[in-house]
């Protein structure tokens, strides 16, 4: 984005990065008035968020065999 905003073409950015117009375009929307620090620190969050539902999942599907377990045992 630093490049276009230096005054690059867009499509030539897009080119030598090997990405599409549109996929810039979705980037720009996401991270267009982030530094780098905030972009970083969102990578770092939605990488979290991701370890957290692996997280939930695992323990909800523990918490179901526990209780089939326990089912059977009545």
């Amino acid at each position: 984005m630093k490049q276009v905003e230096a005054g690059r073409q867009v499509k030539d950015v897009c080119r030598e990065h090997g990405i599409s117009d549109a996929t810039y375009n979705q980037w720009k929307s996401k991270y267009g008035g982030m530094e780098a620090a905030d972009i970083k620190r969102l990578k770092e969050l939605e990488d979290e968020n991701r370890r957290l539902k692996l997280m939930v999942a695992d323990l909800t599907l523990e918490n179901r065999a526990i209780k089939e377990v326990l089912e059977v045992k009545r």
